[in-house]
């Protein structure tokens, strides 16, 4: 169930980083979640980046993982 839980996490991040980022692209003013982080479009697009990026790391970990305990098919 842990690892269920660590892929549903990993795709809500991949899809809140990816989204983000989009949005970032098109209107370089508007940082949506992390409007409260200093530095400007690049760090909050590497933010981005990273997000969305561990969310398909950890959303991967967990499919496999749940894959072999018998979670999922």
């Amino acid at each position: 169930m842990v690892y269920v839980a660590c892929l549903v996490v990993g795709l809500v991040m991949l899809v809140l980083g990816a989204q983000g980022g989009i949005r970032l692209l098109v209107d370089h003013g508007e940082a949506g979640i992390l409007h409260q982080v200093p530095g400007g479009f690049e760090v909050w697009l590497a933010c981005y980046a990273a997000m969305a990026v561990l969310g398909v790391v950890l959303a991967g970990w967990g499919a496999g993982r749940a894959r072999r305990s018998g979670h999922v098919r």
